[in-house]
């Protein structure tokens, strides 16, 4: 079951024994909430101010970087109804026996029986052709009328599955994820759950007009794990682990973070990534029927289902997967600008994810492996959303952002950090150039 329902979409991070370099700003901002208890192993403020930025002191020295990062797992991101689950793999299974049973047949027809079944076929080739083109106007039939427009976007998109079977087995999955951390689950006395509770109240108060927002009810819950992880279930059910809360850098992050889930939610992608792989699945049973028949051996069969599902994977899948996540980071974004987030604190979040990759010298592998954009890629894509999302916090009359950008504080940081390496790897270069003045960025 659990590689149906898959976590891809909803994961935003997975790590294990993660260390992080955590930066918490104090200063003042209209919603606060301070907390002598420990987050991880440090005492922590978090506050909802007006500009997130890196410690004033970044060096290569005292920075902890993630010790291993990785995007969500390839697996199908959406949960899909019971009944596929059992279908699929007999529609498979169906399509290789009929297959090879096609190509026991020709191989046991005898050589004349074989030359008057292709003349009969060259005879009645326009009706075969008709028959052929009427199986493809049934599937562009089916995928138009199955074609609905998304809330907000407006994109349209293919949905299959009615929404009350996502809403049952939303209800099951959250059954499973409670019982598996049952004894995990932070009490809401904690620090960390009243943390996550008040943001995501914020952003769902402030974006109520909305009415797929407004429509779920939000349930909260904080595990303590260490993997950099957050989701939002179909139904609204919120889990936000406590390594992500000792990843983020501030309180903005966070709040973009968990908006990003929350839009996956709201634009009901589990359903349309679901909906997607049914239709794919469906329709590759046909070449899944011809790649058994024609191959001569089983082994050359299993070889060519295996790149067959893999020009399915790298072509569509994972494509569409990342316009998903694209398209959750564009709402997103827009959730947070309403709730009076600074918004530019977006793309710094996955700037640091890609500086810490680049310490680990961990190798880069093209953005089409993954079902996630590239860090880089993101922070772009953000940079490029965050001037409509200031447009959509101005014009909700939030606070003016006070303070320099954070994105400007991070280049400036991440110079330092340069610098401070390139005189670790030369200590004399100090001595001969004592006159050369040492960056230091103030924390405010």
């Amino acid at each position: 079951y659990r590689n149906f329902i898959g976590k891809g979409q909803r994961c935003l991070l997975n790590i294990s024994n993660t260390k992080v370099y955590k930066n918490v700003l104090h200063s003042s901002g209209r919603f606060c909430f301070q907390s002598s208890q420990p987050l991880g192993q440090k005492t922590i403020s978090l506050w909802i101010n007006s500009v997130g930025q890196l410690p004033h002191r970044f060096s290569a020295r005292n920075a902890q970087i993630i010790t291993s990062f990785h995007t969500s797992p390839s697996l199908q991101a959406a949960p899909v109804p019971l009944f596929w689950i059992i279908v699929k793999p007999a529609q498979k299974l169906f399509a290789i026996i009929l297959g090879r049973s096609i190509r026991n047949w020709w191989k046991a027809l005898p050589p004349n029986k074989r030359e008057l079944f292709k003349e009969s076929a060259r005879k009645n080739k326009w009706k075969i052709l008709l028959g052929v083109s009427s199986l493809g106007v049934l599937f562009i039939m089916f995928y138009f009328t199955h074609l609905e427009e998304t809330p907000i976007t407006g994109r349209a998109r293919l949905l299959v599955f009615g929404k009350e079977h996502f809403r049952e087995l939303s209800q099951i999955e959250y059954d499973m994820w409670m019982e598996e951390f049952k004894s995990k689950m932070l009490p809401e006395t904690d620090a960390r759950y009243q943390v996550v509770e008040r943001v995501v109240g914020h952003l769902s108060e402030s974006n109520k007009d909305i009415p797929q927002v407004s429509a779920l009810k939000w349930v909260i819950h904080v595990v303590d794990e260490p993997g950099v992880n957050a989701f939002v279930l179909p139904n609204g059910q919120v889990f936000v682990f406590t390594g992500l809360l000792n990843a983020v850098s501030d309180i903005h992050q966070l709040a973009f973070i968990l908006g990003h889930e929350i839009a996956h939610a709201v634009l009901e992608h589990a359903a349309e990534k679901a909906s997607l792989v049914h239709f794919l699945d469906f329709l590759s049973l046909i070449f899944l029927t011809m790649i058994w028949a024609i191959c001569p051996r089983d082994s050359l069969a299993a070889v060519g289902q295996w790149i067959q599902s893999k020009l399915q994977e790298f072509m569509f899948d994972r494509p569409y997967s990342r316009t998903l996540e694209a398209e959750a980071d564009k709402v997103g974004l827009q959730f947070a600008a309403k709730a009076c987030v600074d918004v530019r604190a977006s793309s710094v979040f996955w700037q640091q994810m890609e500086l810490a990759e680049t310490i680990q010298g961990q190798p880069k592998l093209p953005e089409w492996l993954s079902t996630h954009p590239s860090h880089e890629n993101r922070a772009e894509h953000l940079d490029r959303l965050i001037p409509e999302a200031l447009k959509i916090r101005e014009s909700c009359k939030c606070p003016s952002l006070s303070g320099p950008d954070p994105r400007l504080i991070f280049k400036l940081n991440m110079q330092h950090l340069l610098e401070s390496s390139k005189d670790q790897e030369n200590p004399n270069s100090a001595k001969q150039d004592l006159s050369k003045p040492k960056l230091d960025f103030p924390h405010t």
